[in-house]
């Protein structure tokens, strides 16, 4: 759809602010205010074929454009994150008092498949952790880096973007706690190994020449090392695990942090604090990766589970 932001100057001055608040105020990073823009766009092109601006729009233009993004086959997941925009751009211009109404209160959210999340087998991380990535002249500088890297993703259970933001003074984080900065910059405390400080102070140690803020520093010291550069590194250690790199990823090791500890018994708040989602909802669905595990246990071992006596 064409953008009809063009024909709109007050729809686009309040989408301005919603994006500069969006970064102000959240920390939203560029992609994601890609992201809200093009789909502020594509509610706008809709309003306008019903004669109305976005700073206009109707609950029942957002409920046809509800039906409209279902019976094009848009994907649920796509569609629920468009109506997320659109809430909180509702909710931002009464909070500005552009307008009084919200269009979104009553849009039921599209109902998402059950997706669970990907995780190693404990074995699995174990002989992760004890690989170690080769492959040029800096290979021991690179096992310090992975050796870091992934004690820290599994056992504090962080995301790639907070691990590669860790400050160099992290290495010498004092007590049994690491601070770290999350999403919209929100601040937590994760619980720190002493594998992994072991791990951050012998990597600062080897670093000890390079001027950077950052315990990972990329190529630049000024700014860190690079999903992709991370990526590379870990790829090696799969291999070097005898795991398929498909299946090993950043978030696949929080995901595993997560799903180990409520096996082992968590609590889900305590697992909430620790992953530092805003929302119970998003940790729940670990419980899902519990009950799946227990069904697939069950059928495997169960004399009656094929429908056969024995």
């Amino acid at each position: 759809m064409t953008s009809a932001h063009g024909a709109d100057p007050l729809s686009r001055g309040q989408v301005e602010a919603f994006l500069e608040m969006l970064a102000a105020e959240r920390g939203a990073a560029a992609r994601t205010l890609s992201a809200y823009q093009s789909d502020l766009d594509d509610f706008s092109a809709h309003a306008a074929s019903r004669s109305e601006t976005l700073a206009e729009g109707s609950a029942e233009t957002v409920q046809t454009y509800l039906r409209a993004m279902t019976a094009g086959g848009l994907a649920p997941r796509t569609a629920a994150r468009r109506l997320s925009c659109l809430r909180q751009f509702y909710r931002f211009a009464a909070r500005e008092g552009w307008r009084k109404d919200d269009p979104t209160a009553r849009a039921a959210r599209p109902k998402l498949p059950v997706t669970l999340p990907r995780v190693l087998s404990e074995d699995e991380v174990m002989r992760l952790l004890d690989a170690r990535a080769v492959g040029d002249a800096e290979a021991g500088r690179r096992a310090l880096v992975a050796r870091a890297a992934l004690e820290l993703l599994y056992t504090a259970g962080l995301r790639i973007s907070e691990l590669l933001g860790l400050p160099r003074d992290a290495a010498y984080a004092r007590g049994p706690m690491l601070l770290v900065r999350g999403k919209g910059g929100r601040e937590r405390l994760v619980p720190l190994s002493e594998g992994a400080r072991e791990a951050m102070r012998a990597l600062r140690a080897s670093d000890a020449d390079i001027a950077s803020p950052f315990l990972f520093p990329g190529r630049d010291p000024k700014r860190p090392l690079t999903r992709q550069a991370f990526d590379r590194i870990l790829h090696d250690c799969a291999v070097r695990a005898g795991l398929d790199p498909a299946r090993v990823s950043p978030h696949v090791l929080r995901h595993s942090f997560a799903s180990h500890l409520l096996g082992r018994g968590a609590d889900l708040r305590a697992l909430q604090m620790l992953l530092g989602h805003a929302d119970i909802a998003t940790t729940q669905v670990y419980t899902h990766v519990m009950t799946e595990r227990l069904r697939q246990l069950m059928e495997a071992h169960h004399p009656l589970a094929g429908g056969t006596p024995h």
